[in-house]
């Protein structure tokens, strides 16, 4: 009696095995996604960070040749934009510093969806920065905020995107760029993160009744 020839089993994937492994990929993508999240949060605010001790070199570079003031404080007449303040084109006082900055792109955070990059200082624009200006900061006040990020919350806008920051009651960080964090250039040269705490502690301790802020 012949016997009839064992039949190879398929190598192939059945229907129920395939379900099984996108499962278990589908299980492991849940577990793994909030920590890559995380992780690109970290890694975008340490790029703001850098972007904002590239700014504060620039501002130092552009003081150094001009008796230690910043653009604000300088007339345009001299090279500086201190009549820009009243226009809120607060752009202005980076565009002079092109040749400190070299590149526009420092000028958005990585986390700062709601601005376009710009290559180009020629077609720069509020629309494409981040980051406000301390009018005020000079290196008589090195505790000043010389630059940071635009989501800051409290104060009274008395100008045309020109925020006073008298009393630091309500002031903090809004949560749509670091979670409720934000990183900050000092006037005596640093670059920092700071909780919403941290900067109303920074604000009190910066040597000026008012911190007039340039926002973008």
């Amino acid at each position: 009696m012949n016997k009839s020839p064992l039949t190879p089993r398929s190598a192939a994937f059945t229907l129920i095995e395939l379900l099984v492994v996108l499962g278990v990929v589908a299980i492991i993508a849940t577990l793994l996604y909030p920590r890559l999240l995380k992780e690109k949060k970290i890694s975008q605010r340490i790029s703001c960070t850098s972007n904002l001790k590239q700014i504060n070199f620039a501002f130092r570079i552009w003081a150094g040749d001009r008796t230690n003031l910043n653009p604000m404080q300088v007339s345009m007449e001299f090279g500086g934009t201190k009549e820009r303040i009243a226009t809120g084109e607060t752009f202005r006082h980076f565009e002079v510093m092109s040749n400190e900055l070299n590149t526009p792109l420092v000028l958005t955070c990585p986390s700062d969806y709601a601005r376009n990059r710009e290559r180009s200082f020629s077609k720069l624009g509020n629309a494409n920065m981040s980051f406000f200006v301390g009018i005020d900061a000079d290196d008589e006040h090195p505790g000043a905020l010389l630059a940071g990020d635009r989501n800051i919350l409290g104060g009274t806008l008395v100008a045309t995107n020109l925020l006073d920051l008298t009393n630091t009651n309500g002031v903090g960080w809004g949560r749509d760029l670091h979670n409720g964090q934000g990183n900050v250039a000092m006037a005596d040269g640093s670059a920092q993160g700071f909780s919403s705490s941290a900067l109303r502690t920074a604000l009190m301790n910066s040597g000026l009744v008012t911190n007039r802020l340039a926002m973008p």
